[in-house]
């Protein structure tokens, strides 16, 4: 798992800044500057803008005496969106765009859930309850 995460941290921003090069050399490197601060801003909107929406959801599923399951998923899906978009990169936008918009957040959400049923099934996923 270690070694995933190290991967993750080293080529993913490898890529990110082969990607940013090859679209400043086919534009300009204003425009790549450009682009990345823009598509920033567009999604610190766009993550304040969903992120306040399933607060509000989260606080009235609580106030019906409900537990706001995918609502918290919901969230979780929009603070990591957030992240990716805040973070220089076409690759981290995409993905962070597409967990940020509600239309294509509900398949992470499936696919959530279904990693942690499979995880549960499996025995893998410890649940504590304090009494």
């Amino acid at each position: 798992m270690l070694f995933k995460i190290f991967l993750l941290l080293t080529l993913v921003p490898i890529i990110e800044v082969f990607i940013l090069f090859k679209i400043a050399e086919v534009t300009t490197v204003w425009t790549t500057i450009a682009l990345v601060i823009v598509t920033g801003f567009a999604g610190a909107y766009l993550a304040r803008r969903e992120g306040t929406q399933i607060l509000s959801s989260i606080k009235r599923e609580l106030n019906d005496g409900r537990v706001p399951g995918n609502q918290l998923l919901n969230g979780l899906c929009v603070l990591i969106g957030g992240i990716l978009l805040l973070t220089p990169g076409l690759l981290t936008d995409i993905t962070g765009f597409t967990l940020v918009l509600p239309v294509t957040r509900q398949l992470y959400i499936r696919l959530i859930k279904r990693w942690l049923t499979n995880m549960m099934q499996m025995g893998s996923v410890n649940i504590f309850l304090r009494k």
